[in-house]
């Protein structure tokens, strides 16, 4: 009963908190920043970059910029609208967390019907690009990419399984697919092995933010890995991926796609990240071993996917 009533004052503070507050923003003007922020713009960020690396990775250095453009526009398009949707079936959720009860669409500043026209918009746009513009492979795989995160994972396993991050990696692995059969539009080995690496990157990335904000998650009622089965079996269930996803992310040296210091740099940083992820199995502070392993996850994509394209070997 104790531990009842210790898990539930958080969710009532958030909940006061939250209703004062969208007391005195639904009043506030709506300014393009809001829109900006809605389509999370440093999720979009992250993730063309994976889109920039595996557009690279096909065209061997023989670039078409045009195409480069119109490929990477069309995918923050379809990515941001995926991340506005999100926003819109989480509304409720989101009042509930620290962390995202300040996104103008829980606190009222915009309504929900504005969110979904806005989200809509943004994919329709996006995909009639990538269609058009790039080829009928990267649409249909932006379509596919964006079904998954907005109705198999945000609508429905998010809210209802522990399996929620898992199915949510499908569609995460999905933009430096898109750039790369911008080039090459069929799915062969190289598409295979950068979503391998995306896919594979995702849950320990996320489970770390998990452990960190595990009773925000909790009171908002999402059943994460760490909420329903602990941190032991959240650490040991990163540690897999982890593990996996070293030898993966070698696959690209071994197909000849990048030279041999990608090579020693992706097993260098892989390795890292398995060592300071046995580290949180005694951690005595659970919270900032999160945090520090979240972050350098962060890291760790974006510096693999620089080094990747620095070491693109050069077709033709």
């Amino acid at each position: 009963m104790e531990e009842r009533m210790r898990l539930d004052l958080p969710s009532d503070g958030i909940a006061a908190a939250s209703e004062t507050q969208l007391e005195t923003t639904q009043h506030e003007p709506v300014t393009w920043r809001d829109f900006v922020q809605l389509a999370k713009p440093g999720i979009i960020f992250s993730n063309s970059i994976t889109a920039f690396g595996g557009f690279w990775v096909a065209s061997g250095w023989n670039v078409n910029w045009l195409q480069l453009l119109y490929t990477m526009i069309g995918t923050a398009l379809v990515m941001a609208s995926g991340c506005v949707l999100n926003n819109y079936l989480d509304r409720d959720m989101d009042i509930k967390m620290a962390r995202t009860q300040k996104r103008a669409l829980a606190t009222g500043k915009i309504s929900p019907q504005v969110v979904l026209t806005y989200g809509i918009i943004l994919g329709v746009i996006g995909l009639s690009g990538l269609w058009l513009l790039v080829n009928p492979m990267s649409a249909l795989l932006g379509m596919i990419g964006l079904f998954v995160y907005v109705w198999i994972y945000t609508a429905w396993f998010k809210r209802t399984s522990v399996w929620s991050t898992f199915v949510g990696s499908f569609s995460g692995a999905v933009p430096p697919v898109i750039g790369y059969c911008a080039v090459h539009p069929t799915i062969d080995a190289g598409a295979l092995i950068l979503f391998g690496i995306l896919f594979l990157w995702q849950p320990p990335h996320f489970w770390a933010l998990g452990i960190r904000r595990m009773e925000e998650y909790r009171a908002a009622g999402f059943p994460l890995l760490p909420v329903v089965r602990g941190t032991y079996v959240t650490k040991i269930s990163m540690m897999r991926y982890i593990v996996l996803l070293v030898p993966v992310s070698l696959l690209l040296y071994v197909y000849g796609y990048v030279n041999v210091f990608f090579f020693i740099a992706a097993v260098i940083m892989g390795l890292y990240w398995a060592f300071l992820s046995m580290k949180g199995f005694k951690a005595e502070d659970e919270v900032l071993w999160a945090k520090k392993t979240f972050i350098y996850s962060i890291n760790y994509l974006t510096l693999m996917f620089i080094i990747m394209v620095i070491t693109t070997v050069k077709q033709g």
